[in-house]
Parts: structure tokens; C-alpha cells; sequence
């Protein structure tokens, strides 16, 4: 059964950000609540309420929605219509298919002065003679009743009938109590019925599969067998218990039953009990899935395509070019990337998307410590670059050089380093140095080189040109 809880009304509410206090609409529909309460102290600026399809039993904390202008509280449990006079914007009420039996009590929405349109049937009132009569008297601010439009003339022509009407009502109102005490009293003894015949099933042995009443003392063979017994023999128990349910809720539905208050909890119970018979048998049912084998047990990877709902797209591609190979995976153009996780071994690739493992053999050796992985933002695809091993090591040693060769070869560098190796002899008493005065003057007509510059050979055209073999060369 449901309640009104705040967390109930702010998932309700995403249309104001989840924001209760200044919500004005609010729809709480078909939720099995069995009764209104907290709304006007949490929700003060509602302006309309929707209630329908619950299970309602009285109209109650609503006074204090002033601002209410439409309350629908169609298909519930009411029998009275009260507690509505602090509602002073109300100008709609929908009642439709209810158990409102005192037709005397709408008297209470005199008060509802902006009230305009009233929903009325389906309810066993509607069902007594001089009902719409009744109504349109009472209420005089009325323009419409279970949308129909009320004329000037009916509402004149219920006023001079009034005091017939409201006699035949009362007395309608009287005998329908009186068969409502009844119905009342049957369906409490009913329950006390199922009550005491749960009870006489939970004291009798071998319910719910204990024999024992000694939780320390051993089993009896009885229970241990079955939990040994075979998965073949527990499937025809459970196909069994299955269509015993079925018969059960075959009987209930083909019994006759009363529509009162009382007979729709009835009904909604009894789904209730369905519903967790129903899930009981599935867990029993429900076998636990192994672990995917990704790596078999001698170390070989496997190639596996297991996400969820769909499986991926991928393309493999060899680049010869840059010594790589990419592979473009179809990830989920709007998953979050949190829920992707890339793993890359020098023989396979895996690839995470959200629990759902996508592992794929590749072709040849790779870097995984160089390799990238990059989500596209038009696409949402996962490209994974892995470069490629140059060398292949295959486990066989270099074949080894003669000895008398690898000695020629090191004799000959040798040799041919000493051939570019200048010695470079002073000797004093060999050189002659001419006189400074003529150095600086030379220096004057010779231009200067630079070492890293070419040589610049001089010719006899050049007026700078004089051959002095006394200056000695550049080095």
C-alpha cells in the first residue's frame, strides 16, 4: 500500500525542479494511496490536485490549500463529502465513481461559493430518485453536473420541489445505510475467515518446509532429501505450485463480489499476494549466470562481443604507414565515458563498457605502453591507436664471427686511423720570423679568414694581391 511521502511528491514535481513548497500542480495518480495527508503543509500553493485511481477512504488535509481550484478524486473509496469548506478557490470537484451514499453531505460545499462543475456519478447516489434535483437545489452556484449544464428553468422547478425531494432523499439515504452496515459486517467477517484460516495453515507441520520446532536439532531426512532432490524434480514442484496458483486466482476472479470499499482492498490484496508468489517463483527459477571466459585456461585469448543490449560495431585497420593498428569501436554516441575502461596487452585488446566486456585478438605484437585511446565528440566512437613492435624476438641467439676475422678487421681500423693521425714537429732553430714592423704592415693589405668560412684563393688581378714568401701560412 502507498503512502504520501516527500520523496513521492519531488519525483512528481520535476516539472518545478523538484521543488515542493511552491508547486501548483501536482499528480499523484494511480499510486494504491489509502490516505491524503501532509499535502497542505508541504504543497500550500497547489492549484490543482490530481488523486484519481487510488484508494482513498476520506477527504482529509485539504482545508488548508486555499489557492485549490481543481481537486479530482475520482475512483477512490469516499463515502462522505467533507472537509472541503477551507478550500475557497475551488471551483471544480470531481467525485466520479466513488461510494458516496449521503447525498445530504454535499451540503458542505455551500461554502465553495466560486465552485462551478461537480462530478457525481457512478457513485450510488446518483442511482436515488431526485438525485440531480437534490443537487441542484443544494448547490445554487452550480453551471454544470456530471457535465451537463443546469438551466435557469431546472433550477427554479428544484427549488419549488425541494422540501418533496429532500424527504424522498433522506429515506433513500436511510435504507442504502442500512445495507451498508451490512455489507460492513460481511466483509469484516470475511476477513477474519482468511485470518484464521492463514493461521491454521502457518501452526500446521510442513509449512513453509520446516518439520522441527528446534533450530539446534538435526533435520530430518524428510527436509534433507529435499534439498537433494533433482533439478527435475524440483521444476515439476514448482509447475505444480504454479498451477495451483492459477486455480486460486482463477476461483477469485469468478467469485461473485459486492463493489464496496471494501472488496477493491480485498481485489488489491490479493494481486499483492499474486505479485510476491509470483517473484518468489522466479528467484527459485532464476539461475546465476557464469563469469564470461575471456582467457581460456592454457592463456589464449578469446574474442568476445558481449555489451549490453546490442552488440558493438568495430572495424580493425592495419597501418602500415605508421607501424599502428586502430580500432574504431561503435561506443554509444551519448554513454559517459566513466563507464568505459580500456585495457591494452601486447596480444589482445579489452574494452569495458559498462560491465560488459568486448575483447578482441590482435594481429600482431603491440605497445601497450604507447598506445592511446580517443572518443570522438561528433560520434561518440572509442578509437584506440596501439603502434606496433619493430622487433620480434624469436628466442634464437646472433651467429658468432670467427676469431683470426674479427682480429683482421680490428687490425685494419687501426691502421687506417694512424694513416689521418698528423704528427705535428717545433723546432725553433728550423724557422725563420720576419720583423714585426712587416707583420703589422702585411696585415693592413691581407684580409682576415675565418676558419669556418672557405678558403678565398687570391689572384693576381686583385690590387691587394703581394707575394711575400717570408709571411708564414695560416694554419
Amino acid at each position: 500500500m502507498g503512502r504520501i511521502t516527500e520523496d513521492l511528491i519531488r519525483r512528481n514535481a520535476e516539472h518545478n525542479d523538484c521543488v515542493i513548497f511552491s508547486l501548483e500542480e501536482l499528480s499523484l495518480h494511480q499510486q494504491e494511496i489509502e490516505r491524503l495527508e501532509h499535502i497542505d503543509k508541504w504543497c500550500r500553493d497547489l492549484k490543482i490536485l490530481y488523486l484519481q485511481n487510488n484508494l482513498i477512504g476520506k477527504i482529509e488535509n485539504v482545508s488548508k490549500l486555499k489557492k485549490l481550484e481543481y481537486l479530482n478524486l475520482a475512483l477512490n473509496n469516499i463515502e462522505k463529502v467533507e472537509n472541503l469548506e477551507g478550500c475557497e478557490g475551488l471551483t471544480k470537484l470531481d467525485l466520479t465513481i466513488n461510494f458516496i451514499g449521503e447525498l445530504s453531505s454535499i451540503k458542505t460545499l455551500r461554502h465553495n461559493i466560486h465552485l462551478k462543475e461537480l462530478f457525481l456519478m457512478g457513485n450510488p447516489c446518483a442511482d436515488f430518485d431526485g438525485y440531480r434535483q437534490f443537487v441542484v437545489a443544494t448547490l445554487q452556484q452550480l453551471k454544470w453536473l456530471d457535465g451537463k449544464e443546469i438551466e435557469r428553468s431546472e433550477r427554479i422547478q428544484a427549488l419549488q420541489n425541494f422540501p418533496v425531494i429532500e424527504q424522498q432523499i433522506r429515506e433513500q439515504e436511510k435504507a442504502y445505510c442500512l445495507k451498508r452496515a451490512k455489507d460492513k459486517e460481511e466483509a469484516q467477517r470475511k476477513l477474519q475467515e482468511d485470518a484464521d484460516e492463514g493461521k491454521k495453515e502457518r501452526s500446521q507441520p510442513g509449512f513453509d518446509g520446516r518439520w522441527y520446532t528446534d533450530i539446534g536439532a538435526p533435520l530430518p531426512s524428510s527436509v534433507e532429501s529435499k534439498d537433494l532432490q533433482a533439478p527435475e524434480i524440483q521444476e515439476g514442484e514448482c509447475n505444480r505450485k504454479k498451477v495451483e496458483d492459477e486455480e486460486d486466482d482463477l476461483e477469485f476472479w469468478n467469485k461473485p463480489s459486492l463493489f464496496t470499499p471494501e472488496s477493491r482492498l480485498e481485489t488489491l490484496r490479493h494481486m499483492e499476494k499474486q505479485r510476491k508468489a509470483q517473484e518468489k517463483l522466479s528467484d527459485k527459477k532464476k539461475k546465476v549466470k557464469p563469469a564470461r571466459t575471456l582467457i581460456t585456461e592454457d592463456g589464449k585469448a578469446l574474442n568476445v562481443n558481449e555489451p549490453k543490449y546490442v552488440r558493438l560495431d568495430f572495424s580493425l585497420k592495419d597501418d602500415e604507414k605508421r607501424k599502428q593498428i586502430v580500432l574504431d569501436l561503435a561506443v554509444y554516441r551519448y554513454l559517459d565515458t566513466s563507464l568505459i575502461d580500456v585495457d591494452v596487452r601486447p596480444t589482445y585488446v579489452r574494452v569495458l563498457v559498462k560491465g560488459k566486456p568486448f575483447q578482441l585478438v590482435l594481429p600482431a605484437e603491440v605497445k601497450p605502453d604507447s598506445s592511446s585511446a580517443k572518443r570522438s565528440q561528433t560520434t561518440g566512437h572509442l578509437v584506440i591507436c596501439m603502434p606496433k613492435v619493430d622487433e620480434v624476438i624469436t628466442g634464437c641467439p646472433p651467429a658468432s664471427k670467427p676469431v683470426a676475422s674479427t682480429l683482421d678487421s680490428s687490425r685494419e681500423r687501426k691502421t687506417e686511423r694512424s694513416r689521418h693521425t698528423e704528427k705535428l714537429e717545433v723546432d725553433p732553430s728550423k724557422r725563420s720570423f720576419p720583423d714585426v714592423a712587416n707583420i703589422v704592415q702585411e696585415k693592413k693589405h691581407t684580409p682576415r679568414r675565418v676558419r669556418s668560412e672557405p678558403k678565398i684563393t687570391p689572384t693576381e688581378e686583385d690590387p691587394d694581391f703581394e707575394d711575400n714568401p717570408e709571411v708564414p701560412p695560416l694554419i
